[in-house]
C-alpha cells in the first residue's frame, strides 16, 4: 500500500509531501485499518525506568506540533518524540528548505525549527488520548540570544513535564545560528545544571521525575565527545540521543541537491553516527543509556546501533523511504 502512496507523494515537493502524507494518516487512523496492519510483535524494554513496547521510536521532527500523535501510535511505534518546539511561534527558514535526495536514501533538511510554539502544542497535547512513551523535544528561539538560551530551555521543560515521559532538549541542530554552541563543556554543564534543577523541583513538588535526554551532534570531534561525556556524567544526565542531523556531504556527490545547506540525514548518515555512537558507548558505559538515531533504514542498520551500544533506536528519514512498515521490520532484529 505504502509503495504506491509513495510513488504519489514523490511527485510532489517534500514539504508538500509530508503534509499530505500526515494528513492521510490522520484520516486512515479514523477506520482503525493502520492498526490492523502495522501491528508490531511486542519487545518490552526498561530505559530511563520507563517502560516500552518495544525499542523503536519516532525521531522529532516528524511531528512538530503534536498534531498528529494519535494517528502515529496507530503505527506501534515503541515511543514517539514531538517537535522540535520552541518558547514563541517561528516560522523557520525561506523556501524551499527540504530537500529528497532519493537515489541516497537521504534527506537534507535546513527547516530552522518552526514551530507553532509552546501554548498552541500544549492545547494540543490536552486533547491527546495517547498514553504511551511521548518525548517532547524543546529548542530555543533564533531571536533568543545564546548567553540566555537557558531562558528557552526552562520554559520548555516547564511548560511540558507534566505531558512528557522525557525532555530532550535540541543543542544540535545546524539549521538554528549558534545553537551548537551549547555542546560545549563549560555551556553545556550550567545549562544543564540549571535543568537537573528544575527536574528536582518538579519531582519534589509534583512527585513526577521526568528525564532528560539531550540530543547531540555527529559533527563533533573525539575530543569534544569526551568533554561532553563527562559533562553528562557529572550532571546524571538520564540519556543521550545520537546523532542529529551532519553538514559533511559524504556519500551524497552526485546528488544535485549536494550544496543544499542543512543537516543531511539517512543512509549516509549512519556510518558517522555508528561512530559516535560506538564511541559515547565506550565513554558512558551502561551508566547512561543511548537513544541511536541517524541512518536506520533497514533492520541490518538498525542491527548496527544496538551492537554499538545503543537501548533504543528512533527514525526519521527511514519511514519517510520505508513507511509504516518499518517498525515491524526493525523488531527482527535478532
Amino acid at each position: 500500500m505504502y509503495s504506491v502512496l509513495k510513488k504519489i507523494l514523490f511527485q510532489l515537493d517534500p514539504e508538500t509531501s509530508h503534509h499530505v502524507a500526515l494528513h492521510f494518516l490522520q484520516l486512515a487512523n479514523l477506520t482503525h485499518l493502520p492498526r490492523l496492519l502495522y501491528k508490531a510483535p511486542a519487545q518490552p524494554c526498561t530505559v530511563m525506568n520507563l517502560h516500552f513496547k518495544n525499542p523503536i521510536g519516532l525521531a522529532a521532527g516528524l511531528d512538530k506540533n503534536a498534531d498528529y500523535i494519535d494517528a502515529l501510535a496507530a503505527l506501534d511505534f515503541g515511543f514517539i518524540e514531538i517537535g522540535t518546539v520552541t518558547p514563541k511561534p517561528q516560522t523557520g527558514n525561506p523556501l524551499p528548505r527540504l530537500f529528497r535526495l532519493t537515489e541516497q536514501e537521504a534527506i537534507i533538511n535546513r527547516m530552522g525549527f518552526n514551530n507553532k510554539g509552546i501554548d498552541y502544542v500544549v492545547a494540543r497535547l490536552e486533547k491527546t488520548k495517547y498514553r504511551g512513551i511521548l518525548g517532547i523535544n524543546i529548542g530555543k528561539n533564533k531571536d533568543t540570544p545564546l548567553e540566555h538560551a537557558i531562558d528557552d530551555y526552562l520554559m520548555g521543560f516547564r511548560a511540558f513535564w507534566k505531558y512528557a515521559s522525557y525532555i530532550t532538549i535540541n543543542i544540535s541542530s545546524p539549521n538554528t545560528p549558534g545553537l551548537r554552541d551549547l555542546q560545549q563543556d563549560d555551556i553545556l554543564n550550567a545549562l544543564l545544571i540549571t535543568l537537573k534543577q528544575e527536574q528536582q523541583t518538579i519531582f519534589l513538588n509534583h512527585k513526577k521525575y521526568v528525564p532528560l535526554v539531550v540530543k547531540i551532534s555527529p559533527d563533533i570531534s573525539g575530543e569534544a565527545l569526551n568533554a561532553m561525556a563527562s559533562v553528562f556524567l557529572k550532571q546524571k544526565i538520564d540519556g543521550v540521543i545520537a546523532t542529529n542531523t551532519t553538514i559533511e556531504r559524504n556519500n551524497v556527490e552526485h546528488s544535485p541537491y549536494k550544496n543544499e545547506s542543512g543537516g543531511l540525514s539517512g543512509r549516509p548518515l549512519l556510518e558517522k553516527s555508528n561512530q559516535i555512537v560506538s564511541q559515547l558507548y565506550a565513554l558512558l558505559q551502561d551508566n547512561i543509556p543511548i537513544i541511536a538515531s541517524g541512518g536506520v533504514m533497514d533492520k541490518a542498520s538498525a542491527k548496527q546501533k544496538f551492537a554499538a551500544g545503543a537501548k533504543l533506536v528512533q527514525v526519521y528519514s527511514g519511514f519517510i523511504y520505508s513507511g509504516p512498515v518499518i517498525v515491524k521490520q526493525l523488531l527482527h532484529r535478532h
